[in-house]
């Protein structure tokens, strides 16, 4: 008896489905999941001999597709096609499944920076590189210090200082230095493209690193201090090219190479960053 069969678009890879006769044996029946969006249903699958949890997406399309993000594997699949064929095209996609969420878990896990010890001996990036905090109520302002190999940001602060006092102070001192970093690389990269923008502000917003207005008007976040110049330089080129293209459509990205050429690896980096873990 012949039965109709999904097509598969994982990474633009397609592969035969199994036969219902070949599919492994079924898992635990799927639990109602309050995170799932409408439409789609929590599933359990077994791989490898261990129950995995899955999105069941179903929508209007012709082929069954995986996606991974920070939820896990979301299989997105047409109406018509029964679970057997699912779980078995699940099965047979097993290692690039289980390749993929590993590639998933180490990057979101290298996009947080750590949580900042705001204390004597504590450490946070600074321009990509590695600060140590150090106390000293005798100092009259707070900079950096060259320690050998070490680099100190000496805070003119007593030891007794608390957790929140640490925090302003450090703070206060990497705002100082974004509005002069930030600032110089956006003179520097908009002198050398011949783009002008009528101002530029510092940002604090919890959800963009920069953003540009019709009228040129440009933000940049203050973390933005943390990482090195070549990220940096990525995020001011993004928001001048915008002076140009108010899109990310092909001219845009067209417009950023010219910018900043090599800027790939720069927008990887910083790409997906949690900016509430900075």
């Amino acid at each position: 008896m012949k039965r109709s069969a999904a097509n598969l678009d994982a990474k633009q890879l397609d592969l035969a489905l199994f036969t219902e006769e070949a599919r492994p044996a079924a898992p635990p029946p799927a639990k109602t999941d309050p995170n799932v969006n409408a439409g789609e249903q929590r599933r359990p699958v077994l791989l490898a001999g261990e129950v995995h949890h899955y999105r069941l997406r179903r929508a209007k399309r012709r082929t069954i597709g995986f996606s991974i993000d920070e939820a896990g594997l979301t299989v997105s699949a047409p109406r018509w096609v029964r679970l057997a064929e699912i779980e078995a095209a699940i099965v047979e996609k097993e290692r690039w499944i289980r390749t993929k969420l590993n590639e998933w878990r180490d990057w979101r896990s290298k996009r947080n920076l750590p949580r900042v010890h705001y204390a004597d001996g504590g450490t946070l990036p600074y321009l990509g590189q590695p600060v140590t905090l150090r106390l000293h109520a005798e100092q009259k302002i707070t900079g950096l210090v060259d320690e050998g190999s070490a680099r100190l940001l000496c805070l003119a602060l007593p030891p007794e200082s608390t957790e929140a006092q640490i925090k302003d102070a450090v703070q206060a001192w990497l705002q100082t230095q974004a509005r002069r970093v930030l600032d110089e690389r956006l003179r520097l990269l908009a002198e050398r493209s011949g783009l002008s923008y009528k101002s530029w502000t510092l940002s604090s917003a919890r959800g963009q690193w920069g953003s540009c207005t019709h009228d040129g008007r440009i933000r940049l976040n203050w973390r933005l201090i943390h990482f090195a110049l070549p990220v940096i330089d990525y995020v001011v080129a993004h928001e001048l090219a915008h002076v140009r293209e108010m899109n990310h459509g092909p001219r845009f990205w067209t417009a950023v190479g010219q910018l900043l050429p090599g800027f790939e690896a720069a927008r990887d980096e910083i790409k997906g960053v949690d900016l509430a873990s900075l």
